[in-house]
């Protein structure tokens, strides 16, 4: 994986949970704590959306919009975990 795949992974993942956590009622875990849930959430769309036939093309847009459905979906979770 090139550098500025990397990056601009890291950049999306970042927007993907700053949007996540704006959404999910302020549930967050700081601007760190935040990208990582992006990232993953990212990866979490990146598995489960396709399968569930949805598919937005190609792009940044699509890519953060998919990026922070997932990081919504993981925060979630992650909320419904620490409950328990």
């Amino acid at each position: 994986m090139a550098f500025s795949s990397l990056l601009a992974m890291l950049v999306i993942g970042l927007i993907a949970g700053w949007l996540a956590g704006r959404i999910v009622s302020g549930y967050g875990f700081g601007l760190l704590g935040n990208m990582v849930v992006g990232v993953v959430g990212a990866f979490i769309a990146a598995l489960i959306l396709p399968k569930l036939g949805f598919t937005a093309g190609g792009g940044v847009l699509s890519t953060v919009l998919h990026s922070t459905l997932g990081a919504v979906v993981l925060l979630v979770l992650l909320r419904i975990v620490k409950r328990a």
